[in-house]
């Protein structure tokens, strides 16, 4: 049997990415790490289709999903600052 279940705030998270244009200033492996570093601050929200979430949440429902993704990202930024990789 073949699951196709999302966690919603993946696809918040590499949108906020984009849309801040933070893939521009760093590489994949920073990439991967600052997704997995704020996914980690989040809950997860899991759905099998997008556009099921988007007809679901109400306008300030999704206004305080952004702003949790925002203050992940922020707090993600701020560690991978403060720790670069070591290669």
């Amino acid at each position: 049997m073949e699951w196709d279940i999302r966690n919603y705030y993946e696809y918040l998270v590499k949108q906020a990415i984009v849309d801040r244009g933070i893939h521009k200033t760093m590489n994949e492996d920073e990439l991967l790490d600052l997704v997995c570093l704020a996914l980690n601050k989040l809950p997860a929200r899991y759905i099998r289709f997008h556009v099921d979430m988007a007809n679901y949440l109400a306008g300030e429902q999704r206004q305080a999903m952004d702003q949790q993704v925002d203050d992940a990202l922020a707090q993600s930024l701020q560690f991978l600052a403060h720790n670069p990789r070591q290669e």
